[in-house]
């Protein structure tokens, strides 16, 4: 079983990038997404060799957005890779069938075509407006999941799904009345001055009041 939640990395240098994602680590995240996109690749290797280590001493999963040769080199848990990265079936051929690859998806469309290349998880969004990501695709909405969940149960596709894109504290229930899985989040907890409570809130809620 996947975790309910995800924490995708946030910062500009490898020092806030590292500042974070321990943050997050250290109050209660067990998921890490590392997003560091568009950066000299020994600076990518710097924070990955970090985090790796970061995950490996609090036990959590880590995966790398978009870098599969980078997750290759770390020996990370898996990649995750948007519409415009690698294809879901080169990386698997890279990385082998144990790691985790995780792509995203913003149609009922998108989630067929990731789901017949192998992909474990599906990150779909964006949920409503995020100044985290530019070139947004359309914003979906809880309309938008509940139309996407109702086709892919008439389809019979079954794998777990991520809302991703501005999510709050109170879109949480709601979005989990749709029928996700769980939630990828990044400045919720990147901004949050009591991330232990928020962490622990997050976790209740997705997990239905069970301790994890």
């Amino acid at each position: 079983m996947y975790n309910k939640l995800q924490y995708i990395s946030q910062g500009e240098s490898v020092e806030e990038q590292l500042y974070n994602i321990h943050q997050a680590l250290d109050n209660g995240c067990d998921w890490i997404q590392m997003r560091f996109k568009h950066q000299k690749p020994k600076k990518a290797f710097a924070l990955a060799e970090a985090v790796k280590f970061l995950c490996e001493e609090y036990l959590a999963n880590f995966i790398i957005n978009d870098n599969v040769h980078l997750a290759k080199q770390f020996a990370a848990d898996g990649v995750h890779l948007g519409l415009s990265d690698m294809d879901v079936t080169e990386a698997r051929a890279i990385l082998g069938k144990t790691k985790i690859i995780g792509a995203t998806a913003n149609t009922f469309e998108d989630i067929v075509k990731q789901v017949n290349n192998g992909c474990d998880y599906i990150g779909l969004g964006p949920f409503q407006f995020t100044k985290t990501k530019t070139n947004l695709s359309p914003i979906l909405g809880l309309e938008g999941y509940r139309s996407i969940i109702s086709k892919m149960e008439q389809a019979k596709i079954d794998i777990p799904l991520y809302a991703i894109g501005g999510i709050t504290m109170q879109d949480i229930d709601p979005l989990i009345n749709t029928g996700i899985h769980g939630i990828a989040v990044s400045s919720i907890i990147t901004k949050s001055n009591h991330k232990i409570d928020l962490i622990k809130q997050l976790n209740e809620k997705l997990y239905g009041n069970v301790i994890v």
